[in-house]
């Protein structure tokens, strides 16, 4: 007959046994559910922004950074340039003027459409926008109007380093300013078949341009006032 000591150690054995057995078969451990570990199934998904939308703001970032280092190099040789003999002031045609209040008169009516389109107005996003687009081409063909007054002052491309540095100006903002009137007509144009967040995207990216654009003419006709 088994003594008491082997059986406390047949009974040691057998509890070990069992000890691993639930070990092996419960596999790894799950994590509680809630804040403090494991997956939260009542935690809704924070939104994250669309690459999408950071993709356009960082290039029309670079646009205005790349744009602004051109218009610099610019101003730099104008400055420069005119402390030479051959400098001849060249008198701004009175259109600038006009076509100056055009342009920030934009910026204004852009601003009214984007809080038309925040406050769930289609149609007067769409008014103001269209308003924008037409106060840009008139800006366009006011400048064109600025050089027909030039030329009848007898300043030319070549006549003199200020008559050139007009032209140069001018030239290249209205240029810049096209790309962005053609903007303009791209949003209004694919509004309907966008979803409102790609709409929401488009239109800011596009309103950054344009104020950008505005503030540079000013700058511009400052300099060629102040810089005569």
């Amino acid at each position: 007959m088994p003594s008491t000591r082997e059986t406390q150690e047949y009974r040691e054995i057998h509890e070990i046994e069992i000890i691993l057995d639930d070990d092996i078969g419960a596999g790894p451990p799950v994590p509680p559910a809630g804040r403090d570990g494991g997956e939260d199934r009542n935690r809704k998904p924070q939104p994250q922004p669309p690459a999408s939308g950071r993709k356009y703001h960082t290039a029309i970032l670079l646009a205005m950074v790349s744009i602004t280092i051109f218009f610099m190099g610019l101003a730099t040789a104008f400055l420069v340039r005119k402390t030479g003999q051959d400098w001849v002031p060249v008198l701004l045609p009175p259109v600038i003027w006009f076509n100056t209040i055009l342009l920030l008169a934009s910026s204004a009516t852009m601003e009214v459409s984007r809080r038309r389109l925040a406050l769930g107005d289609t149609r007067g996003f769409r008014k103001f926008w269209q308003i924008t687009t037409a106060l840009g081409v008139l800006f366009l063909a006011g400048q064109l109007v600025a050089w027909g007054q030039l030329v009848t002052q007898g300043a030319f491309v070549a006549s003199n380093p200020a008559s050139s540095f007009f032209y140069i100006f001018t030239a290249a903002h209205g240029l810049h300013l096209l790309g962005g009137v053609c903007a303009l007509i791209y949003v209004l144009q694919r509004t309907s078949k966008k979803t409102e967040e790609r709409r929401a995207v488009a239109t800011e990216v596009t309103s950054y341009y344009w104020h950008f654009m505005d503030v540079l003419w000013v700058c511009l006709v400052a300099l060629l006032y102040l810089g005569k």
